[in-house]
């Protein structure tokens, strides 16, 4: 057989061949620099970090947090029957003086405040009965989470400066609530709430996620390798070059600057399953025999053969994750980059370092044809006039599900709402885990989605009467809302002290009394460290009010937001004090529903352009518009028809599988470009049927196989504890073998219906055929 190859890239070969011991030895040097690299990639998971720098609402996150600075937040709900009686409360306050002494936890509760109200008091059989008193008088508690009718909740903030700290600390916490947990307990459950477990769990799960999928993908390539090329020299030679393009692609993390998110196991995933579908290309092509005059011609005709389809599809993928740039989510963003930036290495060590070792390993070629290449021969025997007689009903079938998967996505104005947006933080979270159980149990008692307010007046006037006032009507004016939970703000201690002095924490609605109750709050400034949170006391210029509510009650993504927004501006147009304050709303709240806002256009503008990208660049390469647009059937079809899967299943879009479109276009390009290549060469033939058959008997195992790798390697991920990640394998698994259908039946009846002659698929004069 006759393998065709440029001249020139023949003679590049055989350089690179020559030069085998200097390419390893360099690649030795390689895996180790990216092994050390690899390890140097810090964990970040921080929702204030999840939208890229620029961003306006990260930036003003930013600013706000310098001006009103504080540890992370946490809650722990302590249920009982009577959170008041005496046994709930003692140990409740055994509990919170215990975990006072822990470093970096600082907690206060109904007690703490208390203990404010009445100086000196001491929690015991003379003081409950005052103190239940004290408990019942106020709604402030409720409001602010520390009570309800079966609970008992101890605020915690955590002001630590490394992961290592807090995980030091939430052990530390976890200690004391052991005996609290026992049988005999005053309590029925203990609860643990808020952001310092749900990132610790994350973060924990992200490092396990590739120590888990990736030895069972490692366990299976081994498999497929030794089953389709029966060669230990060929597994050595694919395993070493896998390893070392993965340890590249890592320590690439460290060089750009990435960090782990909880979508960065995707990039040594990606690179391990594109790297591998490429060695099977080369490989395949090697171990076909051919006429050339010496092996080591042979070797330097099939790389140069393959180089161009192998080098496009390389390009189509890395263009695909690197189209991810257009994102405003970070962790989207630079896992493309980091993911395209991985896959260019990749690319030179499939084309240098796998020669290399297949020439030092000596791996044999194959001399007759292996009884699966005879199989496969009959097969595309059968299947091109097959795809000729069905040729209008396989292409009209891909048509109406890709049509079908359209509306699943995009719905059906009046008639099918679009595909759902998954929103929820917890939803990257197991629901079977603990944390996440406690923590929707509580949301279910009380709100836990906050938006904050930045409200910033001129230097020195954050407390003046009148702006105080309209502060506090604003609060009465939110909270007014069914749906808004409680508003915290500067006021917030003016209630207190108020009920502490008066027994009400209603303040007065006279405009006359609130110069008194500026300076009081002044005063108590001055003297309470604590009571700081609200007013940024350095210029008195700003002042933050945080509104907590349920934020699924006001609809989609943003709409508390736009609640506020709302209710701000018409007060702010109703109070003179306001008219010079700008108003700007903030909050790693409001990053959360900006992340789930852009979730869409993600999708969308990153599909688009690469598409785009991949038609341009491969219309230089194969000088055929008709033939690019059939080349992208497979992925299209598939991607549409993932999408029908995913309604159909209650799968949402979420921050992995709004990744879907890039990924599966990249990668499934790579089968189209290399069956397109060799149907190029076929067409010397002279008839439509024998360039096909050509095409499948050259292209159409490395094709089968490259799809089965694919799609198992994103199939392990079905094993991550993160749904996210367990989603977006799922549904990439059944994209890459819906791609290989279309590979098989749409593709070649499109050919069909857009040949000017069909041909007899076994020769004959060029004339109409019927089958």
């Amino acid at each position: 057989m006759s393998v065709p190859a440029t001249p020139g890239a023949v003679r590049i070969f055989t350089r690179v061949l020559s030069l085998r011991s200097w390419i390893a030895g360099g690649f030795i040097a390689l895996t180790a620099a990216g092994v050390w690299g690899a390890l140097r990639i810090p964990d970040d998971l921080a929702i204030e970090r999840l939208l890229v720098p620029g961003d306006p609402v990260a930036r003003a996150t930013r600013e706000f947090e310098r001006h009103f600075p504080e540890g992370d937040q946490a809650l722990l709900v302590l249920e009982a029957s009577d959170p008041l009686s005496p046994e709930t409360l003692d140990a409740a306050d055994h509990l919170e003086r215990e975990l006072a002494r822990i470093p970096g936890v600082a907690p206060h509760s109904l007690l703490t405040l208390y203990r404010l109200a009445v100086p000196g008091a001491q929690v015991g059989a003379t003081q409950f009965e005052r103190l239940r008193a004290f408990a019942a008088g106020t709604g402030l508690l409720r409001r602010a989470g520390l009570l309800g009718d079966h609970w008992l909740g101890i605020a915690l903030e955590l002001r630590v400066s490394s992961p290592a700290e807090r995980d030091r600390a939430l052990a530390a916490i976890g200690e004391q609530l052991v005996p609290l947990e026992a049988t005999g307990s005053p309590f029925t459950a203990v609860r643990r709430v808020g952001s310092p477990w749900l990132d610790a769990w994350l973060e924990r799960q992200t490092g396990l996620a590739t120590r888990r999928f990736m030895p069972l993908f490692g366990v299976f390539l081994l498999a497929l390798v030794l089953i389709v090329y029966r060669s230990w020299r060929t597994l050595v030679a694919v395993v070493l070059t896998l390893a070392a393009a993965v340890a590249v692609a890592m320590g690439l993390g460290d060089l750009f600057g990435f960090s782990h998110t909880v979508v960065s196991s995707l990039v040594p995933l990606t690179v391990m399953v594109t790297t591998t579908a490429t060695l099977v290309y080369i490989h395949s092509r090697y171990l076909d025999a051919s006429d050339a005059a010496t092996p080591l011609e042979h070797h330097a005709r099939a790389l140069a053969d393959k180089l161009l389809p192998c080098t496009a599809s390389i390009l189509a993928t890395a263009v695909g994750f690197a189209a991810l740039a257009v994102s405003d989510i970070r962790p989207v963003r630079d896992m493309g980059l980091w993911t395209a930036s991985g896959l260019l290495g990749a690319w030179i060590a499939c084309f240098s370092l796998f020669p290399a070792l297949q020439s030092l390993l000596h791996v044999p070629v194959r001399a007759a044809r292996a009884p699966a290449a005879v199989w496969f021969e009959g097969f595309a025997d059968r299947l091109v006039p097959w795809t000729h007689r069905w040729r209008f009903g396989l292409v009209a079938g891909a048509i109406a599900l890709m049509l079908c998967g359209a509306a699943a996505l995009f719905g059906i104005p009046g008639r099918l709402a679009p595909l759902a947006l998954e929103t929820d933080a917890l939803s990257y979270v197991d629901a079977h885990q603990r944390v996440a159980q406690d923590t929707r149990r509580f949301r279910q008692l009380s709100g836990l989605d906050v938006v904050e307010l930045w409200l910033q007046t001129r230097a020195g006037h954050a407390l003046d009467a009148d702006f105080l006032y309209a502060v506090a009507a604003l609060g009465e004016r939110l909270e007014s809302d069914p749906r808004i939970t409680a508003v915290d703000g500067p006021t917030s201690v003016l209630r207190w002290a108020h009920y502490v002095q008066a027994g009400s924490d209603r303040l007065p609605d006279a405009p006359q009394a609130w110069p008194k109750l500026a300076a009081d709050l002044e005063r108590i400034l001055l003297t309470e460290p604590g009571a700081r949170g609200y007013v940024d006391i350095a210029d008195l210029a700003s002042v933050r009010m945080s509104i907590r509510g349920r934020a699924e009650l006001f609809g989609p993504p943003g709409a508390m937001r736009a609640f506020v927004e709302r209710t701000v501006s018409t007060w702010q147009a109703q109070q003179p004090a306001l008219h010079e304050v700008r108003a700007q709303i903030v909050g790693r709240g409001v990053l959360a529903a900006q992340i789930s806002e852009r979730l869409v256009p993600t999708l969308t503008e990153s599909f688009v352009l690469t598409a785009s990208v991949i038609f341009v660049a491969f219309l230089f390469v194969f000088r055929s518009p008709a033939g690019r647009l059939m080349a992208m059937i497979p992925s299209l079809f598939a991607i549409l028809s993932v999408f029908l899967v995913m309604r159909v299943t209650g799968i949402p879009l979420n921050i992995a599988t709004i990744l879907i479109g890039s990924t599966v276009l990249g990668a499934t390009e790579n089968d189209q470009i290399h069956f397109f290549y060799h149907l190029q060469q076929g067409r010397a033939h002279g008839t439509t049927a024998a360039a096909l058959r050509h095409a499948l008997t050259t292209a159409g195992r490395p094709i089968l196989f490259a799809t089965v790798i694919n799609a198992s390697g994103f199939l392990a991920l079905a094993l991550s504890d993160l749904p996210p990640m367990r989603q977006f394998g799922i549904v990439t698994s059944a994209a890459f073998v819906l791609a290989l259908l279309a590979d098989f039946t749409a593709l070649p009846g499109a050919l069909w219906i857009l040949s000017r002659m069909r041909i007899n698929a076994y020769g004959g004069a060029e004339r109409p055929e019927r089958y």
